[in-house]
């Protein structure tokens, strides 16, 4: 199986924990995209959903333009490693029901991200299963 660093998207944007909620959204609207890690430099702090930004932060009472990222964010965030093998990966996604991981490298920096539809499109094998269990409704919201 393909090692993640064949199949990431790259040089992914990232947020920094200071930036508003209604910078990340715009930037979340400009780029096409759903999530954006939340970095320090390259270290990987957590990452910021748009469903982060509307329960955690909209639906809160938190005023998206004073508001920061910090404090929506997920902060225990499971990072996967550019040499690390695609399956195995793809099992912890499912494990802990995410749609993408930051990828980092030996330096802990981070070098793309990888989603359940870099992984849906670029390797062979099904992704139904994973699909599933990252669907699968959990006793905690937000």
């Amino acid at each position: 199986m393909p090692h993640v660093s064949e199949i990431m998207s790259p040089s992914p944007q990232v947020i920094g924990p200071e930036d508003t909620l209604q910078r990340a959204a715009r930037m979340m609207k400009e780029l096409n995209v759903g999530a954006l890690p939340v970095c320090n430099g390259k270290r990987v702090l957590g990452m910021v959903t748009d469903r982060d930004i509307a329960i955690r932060g909209v639906a809160a009472g938190m005023k998206p333009d004073a508001a920061c990222v910090s404090d929506i964010m997920t902060v225990d965030v499971q990072c996967a490693t550019e040499d690390q093998d695609s399956d195995e990966v793809m099992r912890l996604m499912g494990d802990a029901q995410v749609r993408r991981v930051p990828v980092v490298n030996r330096r802990h920096e981070l070098v793309g991200i990888l989603s359940l539809g870099d992984l849906a499109l670029r390797q062979s094998h099904d992704t139904d299963q994973t699909l599933r269990e990252i669907s699968l409704p959990t006793a905690h919201a937000a």
